[in-house]
């Protein structure tokens, strides 16, 4: 019986480690607020003070998308089922979230796309996921990067690069 007692009350600090604050994470069964969008900066203003390790992708809301007009643009996303971090169409607009910030880019030419320092290139690679989507590399090159990041992940597109 005291084994029993000694490790329910050695478990019980595990009971509070669900600290998940990301999108899609339930905590709690009750309805959230509708998330709000994630400002839109330019990538002088989104990018300043922040260490060029850290200018990764980060996944957008639909709130984010709504935002930015992108309901029915081409999205990269890092899995197949993740929400999107990248997204772009075909009239050169485009739109990445890092820093917690929308960074609205315009295409410079077929696959590549900037707004001040900040450069995206993409590119359709030969393979497809198990749910049948494109896979896509995704290069990220910001201010004051000694490399760029690059990322594997999937489109929505097809075989149509926008």
């Amino acid at each position: 019986m005291n084994k029993i007692v000694i490790l329910t009350l050695a478990a019980l600090p595990l009971a509070a480690c669900n600290t998940n604050t990301s999108i899609g994470n339930d905590r709690e069964a009750q309805l959230d607020p509708p998330a709000t969008a994630a400002p839109i900066e330019s990538a002088a203003n989104a990018l300043a003070n922040l260490s060029p390790g850290l200018m990764l992708p980060e996944t957008m809301s639909d709130a984010d998308i709504a935002a930015l007009g992108a309901e029915n643009a081409c999205q990269f996303r890092l899995t197949e089922v993740a929400f999107p971090s990248f997204v772009y169409d075909n009239s050169g607009r485009g739109a990445i979230k890092i820093n917690g910030k929308l960074i609205p880019v315009t295409a410079s030419a077929t696959g590549n796309y900037a707004s001040g320092e900040l450069r995206i290139g993409t590119r359709l690679l030969e393979d497809e996921g198990d749910a049948g989507l494109q896979m896509q590399e995704l290069i990220v090159a910001g201010p004051g990067m000694k490399d760029e990041f690059g990322f594997w992940g999937y489109t929505t597109c097809g075989n149509s690069e926008a």
